[in-house]
């Protein structure tokens, strides 16, 4: 109902809203759901803490905010939840928490902008104006220094983009009679700078001379593959998922390339599989890339997908990669889309709410990882004495039988674990044993020391054994009725051996990662023990 009153409130001015409108339903439907489970989770936790608390007592303020932070729980939700059962919230502890977020968010950011936002490149610029970027033309040119140091380079003109819209900076080198100054990143400052970074140099410049500017070609070109891919595969997702398929962010690199989309669930390996096919046959019938600059009108008029929050000024870009994507974007491009070479989608997965990232490589580097692959699956086929079309049935029948060896091994450990119940009972002093036995699962160990403990003259069982997988185990039963306490003769144990369990009078099993510190983490169960 609020869907359909929004959407008949803002659809005119907002025609998705009702060419969308179930998408939009399905959408709100799942975060309620979502919300409602998050919600049943962090319910969960309060609980569990409360239990602890009597009444009276104060509700830690970390955890408050942790409620609110990760579980989207309102503070006077809290507070409501806690009163019921007269327990007050740590007000104080919670607004500490809150501004100790917002100072690292603020950290981050200023972290993030301040390296050169100085009032020199301010000034420079100013003076200046911006960088001519040349980079869709010329490789190389000759240019003149505007501002240099050791670190920073900024000139009249440049081959080298800036990062920006998610394509990361070129590389290169600007040559001067005193020597090759190594670019290793160029950075986009004040929104209008290119900002040269230089890998830590002796040569010294001054504003005004003249250098050879040189950007790596061969990198930029892998970049531009990757970039284009980035356009056609967000045309081949919005052909197999939907419309409502946007683009929510990107990152593009020379050795691969990432798209963040707007979508609801994890793709199935056919709908990657259409979307691989769509792209490649895009790629395959190479088709000319057109990078045109036109009014912000010009584009919207041809149909260009501009996307939601991103500010556009009255001159933009547009690419037009085939007949099927056209699409604002500033970056570089190849010239035809059989420059790509293949593209091979690696990875699909979730990095949010209703947003999923596919990874993709194209050109010589997803030839380089289909023989890698390739590799692989020779290797194994031959570990396995079987064709490589023939690894998967093989592989499952291997794992099947090591299955049944590994049930049959755990059989016989038990036998010979039960067979030494009486040896063991024998040990105990004052009702309590205490021992190691290596070379036995959890399973059996946890039978061993209830077998012991149902030995005449035996109260109380505690064994430890270091785990095949690199681990530790401790177990500790205790006769009904003893006033033993399983869960607490192992609480140091637990620390020690690094890990823990779910405590019970009766019987406590625990694992951890530090076997090396088993024997003392007996010693400490044997104390706590006596100590009852």
């Amino acid at each position: 109902a609020l869907v359909a009153q929004v959407v008949a409130l803002m659809g005119v001015d907002y025609p998705d809203l009702q060419s969308n409108h179930d998408f939009v339903i399905d959408v709100v439907d799942r975060e309620e759901r979502r919300f409602r489970e998050t919600l049943r989770s962090g319910l969960v936790i309060l609980d569990e803490a409360l239990q602890d608390l009597s009444a009276g007592n104060v509700l830690g303020g970390h955890l408050a905010f942790k409620l609110h932070d990760t579980y989207g729980f309102p503070l006077e939700v809290t507070q409501e939840i806690c009163a019921e059962r007269s327990v007050e919230v740590d007000l104080e502890g919670f607004q500490s928490s809150m501004e100790e977020q917002q100072n690292r968010a603020r950290a981050s950011r200023k972290e993030a902008s301040k390296n050169f936002e100085d009032s020199e490149l301010r000034t420079l610029l100013e003076k200046h104006g911006p960088t001519r970027f040349v980079g869709r033309e010329e490789s190389e040119i000759d240019a003149i220094v505007l501002y240099g140091d050791e670190n920073t380079v900024v000139l009249d003109r440049t081959p080298f983009y800036a990062e920006a819209g998610g394509q990361i900076g070129d590389t290169g080198i600007i040559s001067t009679p005193s020597g090759d100054l190594m670019v290793s990143d160029t950075n986009l400052v004040l929104g209008a700078l290119h900002v040269h970074r230089i890998d830590h140099s002796a040569v010294e410049l001054e504003p005004g001379q003249k250098v050879r500017a040189t950007i790596d070609g061969g990198r930029r070109l892998s970049i531009c593959r990757n970039h284009t891919a980035t356009h056609i595969l967000h045309w081949a997702l919005r052909e197999v998922l939907g419309d409502h398929v946007k683009q929510q962010g990107s990152y593009v690199a020379p050795d691969r390339l990432r798209f963040d989309f707007s979508h609801f669930e994890a793709m199935t390996w056919e709908q990657i599989e259409d979307v691989e096919n769509l792209a490649n046959r895009e790629v395959l019938a190479n088709h000319r890339c057109d990078h045109s600059e036109m009014t912000h009108e010009e584009a919207l008029a041809m149909g260009a997908i501009a996307f939601f929050g991103d500010k556009y000024g009255e001159a933009v870009r547009v690419l037009e990669a085939g007949p099927n994507s056209l699409e604002f974007c500033g970056g570089t491009h190849v010239v035809a889309l059989g420059d790509i070479g293949m593209i091979k989608i690696i990875n699909e997965g979730s990095i949010g709410s209703n947003i999923r990232r596919i990874e993709a490589v194209t050109g010589s580097v997803a030839l380089e990882r289909l023989r890698k692959m390739e590799r692989v699956l020779t290797e194994t086929a031959s570990l396995v004495g079987v064709a490589p079309d023939d690894v998967a049935v093989a592989v499952e029948k291997s794992i099947n039988e090591i299955g049944e060896l590994r049930k049959e091994v755990s059989k016989l450990l038990r036998s010979v674990a039960l067979a030494r119940v009486d040896e063991l009972a024998e040990t105990a002093v004052d009702g309590l044993v205490v021992a190691r036995i290596d070379g036995i699962d959890r399973t059996s160990l946890r039978d061993l020391a209830m077998a012991i403990r149902d030995c005449d003259d035996v109260s109380v069982v505690v064994l430890g054994a270091a785990m095949d997988d690199g681990g530790a185990a401790m177990v500790a039963v205790v006769e009904s009725g003893h006033e033993v306490d399983a869960g607490g003769i192992l609480d140091d144990a637990a620390k020690t051996i690094g890990g823990g369990g779910r405590p019970n009078p009766e019987i406590t099993v625990i694992g951890g990662k530090s076997p090396e510190n088993l024997d003392k983490a007996l010693e400490q169960a044997r104390a706590s023990a006596l100590a009852y």
